[in-house]
């Protein structure tokens, strides 16, 4: 990569004159490489896009053009910096047998978790405030960008399926997180329940604190990013993951299982946010589903921590074998404490 041997035909695709030196590595994703691309009349970023954890970046292609010529961006109080399209007006650039985008840089701060309520406040408006902006969208026209990626009913056979053919040893910690997320099937069939009330929406499916961009001085949002998951959803998918990352007292490898519950001044600060927008927006039986988007969302990765732990560590990234049995573990107590707050 280092030899930048595809920048001459990527130069030629987008009608540029990027050199070598201006380009550098940028910021800390885990799944695409990312490059910021500064030049004297302009900052860009570049991304070479991997296909590997995102299978079909045809969807995702599709689902960022509907995204261009539909949302409405006047509504919005920042940015959303989707895909510049190439000369041939494609938003991916195949070279060298990877896909590569060029998107505008903006500036600000992205912080991966916060103390402050209010920033919390600010996240929940913002990403409320894209799912209204593209309300009038029929959800039916994106694809998803992950199959099954909020499914509660898929992880939790998922977890079935890895419980049937482990081969680990089903004692001590490892019983009782089985036997506790067992016994969570009946959030399983109040996702199905809310499945046949609720209208598909547009959601970012992935609203962690760090896929905003906030003003320097954090007292507003400039950008909602990482759109790559956007997909038909509902609205409590956003809140619910929202709640998950942001509003636990530790974060999500703490093995400090004693300090482990719901931060309640982010939760309200999380839910007042939400419902500013929502209000009046979404439909009564989304604004009921919220609260159950919290513990939706923490045992959905309950589910897909342990399963994997299961399964032999062969998904997530770990520095320790028990890792993902301790992630699980972590889940099992701010989902105790989710249930404690809304019961």
């Amino acid at each position: 990569m280092s030899s930048f041997s595809w920048l001459p035909t990527l130069n030629k695709e987008y009608g540029l004159e990027i050199s070598p030196s201006a380009i550098r590595s940028f910021g800390d994703g885990h799944i695409h490489q990312t490059f910021l691309i500064e030049t004297k009349s302009a900052k860009l970023i570049l991304q070479r896009f991997n296909n590997l954890v995102f299978r079909f970046p045809e969807r995702i292609s599709q689902n960022h053009a509907i995204l261009i010529d539909q949302i409405k961006s006047e509504e919005l109080p920042y940015i959303l910096p989707l895909p510049i399209p190439n000369l041939a007006g494609e938003l991916f650039t195949f070279i060298d047998e990877a896909y590569f985008r060029i998107s505008p840089f903006v500036s600000g701060k992205c912080v991966n978790e916060i103390e402050n309520p209010h920033l919390a406040y600010l996240a929940a408006k913002a990403f409320a405030l894209f799912i209204k902006a593209g309300i009038h969208i029929p959800a039916s026209e994106f694809q998803e960008a992950i199959p099954g990626f909020h499914d509660l009913e898929l992880r939790y056979n998922q977890l079935l399926e890895a419980l049937k053919n482990t081969k680990r040893i089903l004692s001590g910690e490892l019983k009782e997180l089985v036997e506790f997320y067992l016994g969570q099937k009946d959030l399983v069939d109040q996702y199905l329940s809310w499945k046949e009330k609720l209208p598909l929406r547009l959601t970012h499916s992935d609203t962690k604190i760090n896929n905003l961009i906030f003003a320097d001085d954090f007292s507003k949002v400039n950008a909602v990013i990482d759109l790559d998951t956007l997909m038909a959803g509902y609205v409590y998918y956003d809140f619910g993951d929202l709640v998950r990352t942001v509003a636990c007292t530790e974060g999500e490898g703490s093995k400090d299982w004693e300090k482990i519950n719901v931060d309640n001044a982010k939760y309200n600060a999380l839910l007042e946010g939400f419902l500013e927008v929502g209000n009046g927006v979404f439909t009564e039986e989304e604004i009921n589903s919220l609260s159950f988007g919290g513990l939706m969302m923490t045992c959905i990765m309950g589910f897909r921590f342990l399963a994997d732990y299961l399964k032999g560590n062969i998904y997530y990234t770990i520095h320790y074998e028990e890792q993902n049995l301790h992630r699980a573990k972590n889940q099992m107590y701010l989902l105790k404490g989710l249930r404690e707050l809304v019961k």
